[in-house]
């Protein structure tokens, strides 16, 4: 019975050397039990300074680019036809009306012209006649016509036009005015139908409705052309002209 239980007393103290073996190898941070795998230590971020931005300049604008005026000059052409947006004169009002007259004239930068012999040349003397642009002929400018106005009226009404004078005249003063215009414009109303209609249909009032005269053409058909005194009339009154389209335009 004394040989097991000694046996069972060395192996006690057997475990409790390797329980306080453990315990010290623990402590002295020799092992962990721990899984987790260990982590870096984080490192010190760097302040990389402030920020600095750099804006490049705009370039300054080349001096190649082309006035809107050249794109109506033409190139090495006779400088005595260029348009007068082409060229810069001294003018002289002093001068008599209907008369003719020269002016020193200079072309203008980025635009090139030739004299008779084929020369190149900046300046020349330009032939006119001493006139203000107003004053110049109807085939000589160019103005908006209006709608607004009344064509077929008594008096026969005007409007102020917007006028502009053609590219090769040269004249004095403004190119662009306004002048004072009859009303001449037309819906698109034919005048040898308008007469047709009132000679045959007269009594029903087609005439009128093709007029846009709608009033006027219900009171002819109701009336039977007004027992025929109305359609006479009005054939007389189309033929001369002076019953025309509702709107107030001409004839074609």
């Amino acid at each position: 019975m004394a040989a097991p239980v000694i046996q069972l007393r060395a192996l006690c103290r057997l475990c409790r050397v390797v329980l306080f073996l453990s315990q010290f190898y623990i402590l002295s941070g020799g092992g962990s039990f721990s899984e987790e795998p260990s982590q870096p230590l984080p490192q010190a971020i760097k302040d990389p300074g402030p920020t600095r931005t750099f804006t490049a300049a705009p370039r300054a604008a080349e001096s190649t680019d082309i006035p809107p005026y050249v794109m109506k000059c033409p190139s090495n052409g006779l400088c005595s036809r260029l348009p007068a947006d082409c060229i810069d004169c001294k003018t002289n009002f002093s001068c008599v009306y209907g008369k003719p007259v020269t002016f020193d004239c200079t072309v203008k930068p980025s635009v090139t012209c030739v004299d008779p012999d084929f020369k190149s040349q900046k300046s020349f003397v330009l032939n006119m006649t001493c006139r203000f642009c107003w004053q110049l002929p109807e085939a000589d400018y160019e103005c908006f016509s209006s709608s607004n106005c009344r064509a077929v009226s008594c008096p026969r009404q005007r409007y102020a036009a917007n006028c502009t004078v053609r590219d090769h005249i040269h004249c004095l003063g403004n190119r662009t005015f306004l002048k004072m215009l009859y009303c001449n414009w037309t819906g698109g109303y034919k005048w040898s139908t308008a007469l047709a209609l009132s000679i045959t249909l007269g009594g029903f009032g087609a005439d009128r409705f093709y007029l846009g005269q709608w009033r006027e053409g219900l009171g002819k058909l109701f009336s039977f052309g007004g027992l025929g005194i109305w359609t006479l009339i009005d054939v007389l009154l189309i033929g001369v002209g002076y019953v025309g389209p509702a709107d107030g335009s001409l004839y074609i």
